[in-house]
């Protein structure tokens, strides 16, 4: 069965593991009687996870024309004739509306109808409550047939079971991609082959030049070996002891004045405040100050890596200095920015370890500096950051453990990545169950 990615801005994304099978489509009948039956529509509703009577309904209220869903044979039918490109165009503007998470596109959503009978969707991924417009058609029929309840977690398991199922028969086509982009590198490597022999040349001379180095160093030594063989005398006369005696005075004095100025500056740090904590503070603010500047010069992004590995400073410093310059000021719209500015995170977490500093950042930049805006959109955030592979799952839970039992565990950051964790987790724990 041929597979396509769920949304339209998905299309081209051969990595997209939420598909659905391409609709199938059949005119039937002749006259005022002509029909067109959409043949695979329980299969594509299935894998949207929607019932496929409002897929069927949906078509019919657009087109403005009746339609039935046969729950016995599992027939869609829709009156007249409509080509297959037509009903496919509204079948996305149907997964828009009532399928992918309005927060962050993930098509994992929950249909829920509220007690004031409105119609929303709730994304198992990061959390979002997405409210459905009313003045839509459909929802008045998704009101008088509400989703059925799902008795557990043994649903959510068997539709991920099915969609994983789907997944296998579209990795034969990404496995294909991926010998065509070898046979490609094989022949690139072949025609540099020549520019590797040049290189080879280039060494050659460089060897040759290193040669003169290697005698001035053992002239130093010859040097060394030399000062063995003089004798050193210390002069014991009056006027000597004299001058060396002035010497030593002066440099006690110079000393007490200089214990007498620390005195004075660690009299003039605010109480409540160690010494340690404002020695740290003004680092930090100057490591923040030189990222922006090294960001306002407009050098590539691979230079950025450079420069991150190039600083002294702690690892954890250097990571919150970046995120503090890259999005410093930002609240709403923090998502958006993050995902905006995704490749200089890419370049900041190549090293080991670099993913946890990279969340710790996120929690600082959201929940001790106060950052409400920010706060309510750290779940999308996760998510943006998840699905680019920039941060990986085993990283985001230990992460978010440590903050549970942690010095900042009352952190409104992990009431609102905490929908995003329970989603990471069921899928861990089907997997294991699968293996």
């Amino acid at each position: 069965m041929a597979l396509q990615n769920i949304g339209e801005s998905n299309r081209n994304d051969a990595f997209y593991r939420y598909k659905m099978p391409k609709m199938l489509t059949k005119t039937e009948g002749k006259g005022n009687g002509i029909k067109t039956n959409i043949i695979n529509n329980v299969e594509i509703a299935k894998a949207l996870g929607r019932p496929p009577s409002y897929t069927t309904k949906y078509f019919g209220c657009e087109l403005g024309a009746q339609s039935k869903f046969d729950e016995k044979t599992g027939t869609s039918l829709v009156n007249g004739a409509h080509t297959t490109p037509k009903l496919a165009s509204l079948l996305e503007v149907f997964i828009k509306k009532y399928v992918q998470c309005y927060g962050c596109g993930n098509p994992e959503t929950e249909i829920i109808i509220t007690k004031t009978q409105m119609v929303n969707l709730k994304c198992a991924a990061c959390g979002f409550i997405s409210e459905v417009d009313m003045r839509d058609k459909l929802t008045t029929f998704i009101l008088k047939n509400p989703p059925e309840a799902k008795k557990g977690s043994k649903d959510k398991k068997a539709m991920r079971r099915a969609e994983k199922e789907r997944l296998k028969e579209g990795e034969a086509a990404d496995e294909e991609q991926r010998k065509l982009k070898k046979e490609a590198k094989k022949k690139a490597s072949t025609n540099g082959k020549d520019a590797s022999s040049s290189k080879t040349s280039k060494n050659h001379t460089s060897d040759e030049d290193i040669s003169p180095k290697h005698d001035e160093i053992a002239q130093e030594v010859d040097d060394d070996e030399d000062d063995d063989d003089i004798q050193w005398q210390t002069d014991t006369s009056r006027e000597a002891a004299e001058k060396r005696m002035k010497e030593q005075l002066s440099a006690a004095t110079a000393e007490l004045v200089m214990l007498t100025a620390r005195e004075e500056e660690e009299k003039k740090v605010p109480k409540g405040l160690a010494n340690g904590d404002v020695k740290t503070e003004k680092p930090l603010e100057k490591l923040v100050q030189e990222m922006k500047e090294h960001l306002k010069k407009g050098s590539p992004i691979s230079e950025l890596k450079n420069f991150i590995s190039s600083r002294s400073d702690p690892p954890q410093d250097v990571m919150d200095a970046l995120f503090t310059a890259l999005f410093d000021g930002v609240g709403k719209g923090f998502a958006k920015e993050v995902t905006k500015k995704k490749n200089y995170l890419v370049a900041a977490t190549q090293e080991d370890g670099s993913q946890m500093h990279l969340l710790n950042s996120i929690e600082s930049f959201c929940g001790k500096n106060g950052n409400e805006e920010a706060v309510k959109e750290v779940a999308l955030v996760l998510k943006a950051l998840y699905d680019q592979d920039i941060i990986e799952e085993e990283f985001v839970l230990e992460w978010y453990q440590k903050g549970l039992t942690g010095v900042d565990k009352s952190s409104p950051v992990w009431k609102k990545v905490q929908p995003f964790v329970e989603w990471l987790q069921s899928a861990e724990s089907e997997s294991e169950e699968e293996d």
